[in-house]
C-alpha cells in the first residue's frame, strides 16, 4: 500500500542535514536580524526549532500524509453529520411532526451507509499514520546509529552505553507516538473543533457565544501546563537512560559482580535509580492528572450553560427541541477534540523532550572526519613511522610524548613496558582510533591525516586481548571483516587458524551461533576464530594484543601455531605478554611513562641491562597490561 522507503530514507537524511539543522539556524538568524522571534520565550524558541527539525523527517512522506488528511476530513464530516440527522430530521421532522415512516427508514439507511464509509476511511487513516510514524522512527534510529558509528572510539568510550541505548530506543518511541498519530490528531481535532463551532453558530449564535466563553480558559490552562510537562518529561527520559545504563553495566560485568559478591550493592544501585525513575514518572502523572480534571470541569461548565440558556430559548419559542438536542450533542462532542488536543499537546511535549536528547547526539560533529581532499590509501607494503608523536586523551595530560619509531614492512615489533606506559595508546594511533596531539603517523610515507580512514582500516587487522565475537553464526564471525568471502575462503582461514576441526565437530558446524560475546565457545576457540577472521582479511599491518588468560597445553599450542601463520609476512605490532613472543620479535620497543626508553632485540636489551632487563629479571613484564583508556574525549551534555 505504501511505497518503497529506500529513496525516501535518503531524502529524509538530506532534509535533516540541509533543512532541519540549517532551518534551525535560519530561525536564529531571523531572530537576530529582525527581532521577530524575540517576543517568544527562550523555551518556546527551542521548542520551535526542535519541532521544525522533526517535521523534516515527516516531509518525505507528504503523499501518505495528504491521503491520511483526506481520510481524516471524511471521517470528521461523517461525525459532524450524525447530530444533524438525529436532531433536525429524526426529532423535528419525524417524531415531533409528521411521524413519516419513509423518512425514518431513509434516516436509518443513511446512518448505516455513513457508518460503513466511516469505517473504511478510519482504516486508511490509522494505517497511513502508523506507516508514517514507523518509517520516521526507523529513519531516525538508523541516522542516530550511523552517526554514532562515525564518531571516534574516544567519544564512544566516554559515554555510558546504557544511556545511548535508551536514547535510540525509549526516546525514539516517544517521537513515534506523536508522529504516527499526533500530527493527524491535531488536524483532525482542529477540524472537528472548527466544524462544531460553525455548526452551533448556525443553529443559534447567541447560545453559541455564551457557551464558547470557556474555550479561551481551556486554551490558557493547556498552554501553561504544557511547559511544565515538557520539563518533567525531559527528566523522565533522563531517569530511564540512567536506569538502562545501570542494567547494561551490571550484566556486562556480571562476572566481576559475582566474583566480588557485589550482588546486593548492584541491587541497591538499581533500586536507587528505579526509585528515581518512579518519582520522575509520578511527577509527570501528577501534572497530567491535574490538567485533565480542570479541562473537564471547564467543559462541564459549558454544558451547564447549554442546558440553562438552551432550555430558555426553547421555552421562548426561539429554538426547536430537535435543534436544542443537536446543539447539545455538538457541545457534548466538543469535549472529545478538546481532550484529545490536550493529550496530544502533552505527548508533543514528551516527544520534544526525547527529540532534544537525540539531537544532542546528532549535533555532535564527527571528530575524526576525512579531510575534504583526503586520498584513498593505495595497497601498502606495511612501513609504519611515528614522527615526534605526542598524544593525550585530555588537554595537558600526555600519555605519549615525543615518540620516534620506524617499522619496516613485514617487521614484527613487540611492545613492552609497565602498565600504563602507553602501549595500547600507541597502537591505537595506527588505525586512527585517535589522532596525535602533535607529530605525525605515516604508513608507506603517507601522513594518516591526509588519507581516507576507510582505505587505511581496510588494510589493518586487529586481534584484541579480549576476543570480541558477535551473537551470529561462526561463519559470519570469521567473515566479519570480509562479508563477500566465499565458503572456501572462510574454511581455508579457519584451517590456518586451527579452528576448522572443532567447528566441524559442532552440531551445526559453521552455522552454529557463537552466543553473545562468544559465550558458547571456550577461550581458546574464541581466540582461534579471531585469528581466522584476521587471516581472512589478509591485512598488511596487524595489531595484536596477546591474551593473558590461561589455556590448557593443547589449546595454547593450537593458538600459538595459528598466530605464527598469522604473523608471517605482515608488519605486526604486538602488545606482548609471553616471553616466547618477545624473543621471536624482530624488534622490541620498551615504553615507560609514555616515552620509548629502549629499542632492540631480546639479547641486546638484556645485555644493555636497562629497564627491559630489570623487568625481565623481576617478572613484571608479563603481567596483564591494562591501558589507561578510560580517559577519553567528548561527552554528551
Amino acid at each position: 500500500m505504501a511505497g518503497p522507503p529506500n529513496g525516501r530514507r535518503k531524502r529524509s537524511v538530506i532534509l535533516w542535514r540541509k533543512e532541519g539543522k540549517e532551518g534551525a539556524k535560519l530561525l536564529t538568524t531571523i531572530e537576530t536580524k529582525t527581532g521577530e522571534l524575540g517576543k517568544i520565550k527562550k523555551d518556546d524558541r527551542k521548542q520551535l526549532r526542535t519541532g521544525f527539525r522533526l517535521f523534516c523527517y515527516v516531509r518525505p512522506y507528504w503523499k501518505e500524509l495528504l491521503a491520511a488528511l483526506v481520510a481524516m476530513i471524511l471521517v470528521s464530516l461523517v461525525n459532524l453529520a450524525f447530530p444533524y440527522l438525529f436532531g433536525n430530521y429524526l426529532i423535528d421532522q419525524v417524531l415531533n411532526v409528521s411521524g413519516n415512516l419513509r423518512l425514518l427508514n431513509t434516516i436509518v439507511i443513511g446512518v448505516l451507509f455513513l457508518a460503513f464509509f466511516k469505517g473504511i476511511f478510519s482504516y486508511f487513516q490509522r494505517y497511513l499514520t502508523s506507516y508514517i510514524g514507523q518509517r520516521v522512527v526507523t529513519n531516525i534510529r538508523e541516522e542516530v546509529f550511523q552517526h554514532l558509528q562515525r564518531m571516534s572510539v574516544g567519544f564512544l568510550e566516554a559515554q555510558r552505553i546504557g544511556e545511548l541505548i535508551a536514547r535510540i530506543t525509549s526516546d525514539v518511541e516517544q517521537i513515534q507516538t506523536v508522529v504516527s498519530s499526533g500530527a493527524i490528531s491535531v488536524f483532525s481535532n482542529s477540524f472537528m473543533l472548527v466544524g462544531i463551532i460553525t455548526a452551533v453558530l448556525v443553529i443559534n449564535w447567541r447560545l453559541a457565544l455564551i457557551t464558547l466563553t470557556v474555550l479561551p480558559l481551556i486554551v490558557y490552562v493547556v498552554s501553561k501546563a504544557g511547559h511544565r510537562i515538557r520539563g518533567i518529561s525531559h527528566r523522565v527520559q533522563e531517569k530511564i537512560a540512567d536506569l538502562t545504563a545501570v542494567l547494561q553495566e551490571t550484566f556486562t560485568g556480571i562476572r566481576v559482580v559475582k566474583a566480588f559478591t557485589m550482588e546486593k550493592h548492584e541491587a541497591k544501585r538499581f533500586a536507587r535509580e528505579n526509585e528515581a525513575s518512579f518519582n520522575a514518572n509520578m511527577k509527570s502523572a501528577q501534572a497530567l492528572a491535574f490538567l485533565t480534571p480542570i479541562v473537564d470541569i471547564l467543559y462541564v461548565v459549558g454544558l451547564a450553560l447549554v442546558l440553562w440558556f438552551g432550555g430558555m430559548e426553547v421555552l421562548r419559542g426561539r429554538l426547536t427541541t430537535g435543534r436544542l438536542v443537536t446543539f447539545f450533542t455538538y457541545i457534548g462532542m466538543l469535549g472529545t477534540p478538546i481532550t484529545s488536543l490536550t493529550n496530544t499537546i502533552n505527548s508533543f511535549q514528551q516527544a520534544l523532550a526525547g527529540a532534544d536528547r537525540l539531537f544532542q547526539i546528532l549535533d555532535h560533529e564527527e571528530d575524526l572526519k576525512d579531510k575534504p581532499k583526503a586520498i584513498a590509501l593505495p595497497e601498502i607494503r606495511g612501513e609504519v613511522e611515528f614522527q615526534k608523536v605526542s598524544f593525550g586523551y585530555r588537554p595537558g595530560q600526555e600519555i605519549l610524548s615525543g615518540i620516534n619509531l620506524r617499522v619496516a614492512p613485514g617487521e614484527i615489533v613487540a611492545l613492552v613496558g609497565p602498565s600504563g606506559a602507553g602501549k595500547t595508546s600507541l597502537v591505537n594511533l595506527i588505525p586512527r582510533f585517535y589522532v596525535p596531539t602533535s607529530g605525525a603517523v605515516l604508513v608507506d610515507g603517507y601522513d594518516l591525516r591526509e588519507v581516507k580512514v576507510s582505505s587505511l582500516r581496510r588494510q589493518i587487522g586487529l586481534v584484541p586481548q579480549e576476543t570480541i565475537l558477535f551473537g551470529v553464526s561462526i561463519r559470519e564471525n570469521i567473515a566479519y571483516g570480509k562479508p563477500e568471502a566465499t565458503e572456501e575462503e572462510i574454511i581455508t582461514a579457519a584451517m590456518m587458524a586451527n579452528a576448522h576441526e572443532f567447528i566441524s565437530a559442532l552440531p551445526e558446524g559453521y552455522d552454529t551461533l557463537a552466543g553473545e560475546r562468544g559465550s558458547k565457545l571456550s577461550g581458546g576457540q574464541k581466540q582461534r576464530i579471531a585469528i581466522a577472521r584476521a587471516l581472512l582479511r589478509n591485512p598488511r599491518i596487524l595489531i595484536l594484543d596477546e591474551a593473558t588468560s590461561a589455556l590448557d597445553t593443547e589449546a595454547e599450542r593450537l593458538v600459538q601455531e595459528a598466530l605464527e601463520r598469522l604473523l608471517k609476512g605482515r608488519t605486526t605490532f604486538i602488545i606482548a605478554h609471553r616471553l616466547s613472543t618477545v624473543q621471536g620479535a624482530d624488534k622490541i620497543v620498551v615504553l615507560s611513562r609514555g616515552k620509548i626508553v629502549e629499542v632492540g632485540t631480546h639479547e641486546a636489551l638484556l645485555q644493555a641491562n636497562g629497564l627491559y632487563a630489570k623487568m625481565h629479571g623481576d617478572g613484571r613484564m608479563f603481567k596483564n597490561d591494562e591501558e589507561e583508556s578510560d580517559e577519553s574525549n567528548g561527552s554528551i551534555n
